[in-house]
């Protein structure tokens, strides 16, 4: 059990420090956001710029169906995963020497927190961008320009169904058996808490971004607007 608060504890602390992020899965995110905010300036568009427009809006439907696949096969061995570790459970009460049934119970517990933990770990950048989705929604009401916000957060989105997958993967890993993991399985382990660390880290600061991208975009408005009235009071006799 040790070894997998250990892991935990590596990851807990690794998500206090925010670094920076691969663009991964961002490329067709920012060219649909490009096309997007010439339609919204009301510019008229040429055929290539609808193909462009097109092509964007193709690529974000499809990438969005592979997420979708993805984490419907990752539910599904999540599910899988938990029903096999009450069976571990269950299979306590029929160890006849206690002492190994305790130390059993011990991992299997263990594994339980860590898988736990790391659920709770994406739930919170979760929460987080929905909150920025929520003043998303506000600004551009109030005329305020979302569109790189949006790319951020359509970034952090994917990093966070990928985090998802790669513990749906670690779950089954874990309920194998109540058995001491192999050498392999440890490693296998090890690279899965690895990457589920990077993937938060990376969504972390796309979110981050998107907060920052939503304070230049208010205070760009708010400096348009006082150019704009210093203008009008100027040009008025």
């Amino acid at each position: 059990m040790k070894k997998y608060l250990g892991l935990f504890l590596v990851l807990a602390m690794a998500l206090l420090v925010t670094t920076g992020a691969k663009a991964e899965d961002s490329a067709g995110v920012s060219a649909g956001s490009e096309v997007e905010a010439d339609v919204n300036t009301g510019a008229s568009m040429t055929p290539a710029q609808k193909a462009k427009l097109e092509a964007a809006k193709a690529a974000r439907e499809k990438m969005q169906a592979g997420r979708e696949k993805r984490q419907e096969a990752s539910a599904k061995i999540r599910m899988e995963a938990e029903g096999k570790i009450k069976a571990l459970r269950a299979s306590f009460e029929l160890e006849k020497d206690k002492n190994k049934a305790e130390i059993k119970k011990a991992r299997i517990e263990g594994r339980e927190k860590l898988l736990v933990n790391l659920d709770a770990a994406v739930q919170r950048m979760v929460n987080l961008e929905a909150r920025i989705n929520a003043q998303i929604v506000k600004l551009e009401a109030k005329g305020v320009a979302a569109t790189d916000a949006k790319g951020f957060v359509a970034t952090a989105e994917v990093k966070l169904g990928d985090a998802k997958v790669k513990i749906a993967e670690a779950s089954a890993l874990l309920s194998v058996s109540a058995n001491e993991l192999t050498a392999d399985s440890k490693a296998k382990l090890k690279v899965l808490t690895k990457d589920i660390q990077t993937l938060i880290k990376d969504a972390h600061k796309a979110l981050n971004d998107s907060i920052k991208s939503l304070k230049d975009a208010v205070k760009l408005k708010i400096e348009t607007r006082v150019d704009a009235k210093a203008g009008t009071s100027a040009t008025t006799p």
